[in-house]
């Protein structure tokens, strides 16, 4: 075991980290617990990137109802401005 020094604020930083867990575990966290959940969470987790970067299935399917979509607000758009258009005449 290695023993090593920290400053008094980094210190009760440290202690309210493990008291937080405590309540949170229900169970007794030594300092060493609660310097390992800290260095976890910094810890990358490369499965959910490719998980998130996962192509999906319904992609084309979604992407032509875009563009269908997208062509029918523009021909909507434009007999709203060409009604405007008559009556402004």
């Amino acid at each position: 075991m290695t023993t090593i020094s920290v400053t008094d604020d980094v210190k009760e930083k440290l202690l309210k980290i493990a008291s937080e867990l405590q309540i949170k575990l229900r169970r007794r966290i030594d300092l060493n617990e609660a310097i390992r959940y800290l260095l976890s969470r910094d810890e990358k987790k490369p499965q959910l990137l490719e998980e998130a970067c996962k192509p999906m299935l319904e992609v084309e399917e979604s992407l032509k109802e875009l563009y269908v979509e997208r062509e029918l607000d523009e021909k909507r758009l434009e007999r709203k401005v060409s009604v405007r258009r008559k009556h402004a005449d």
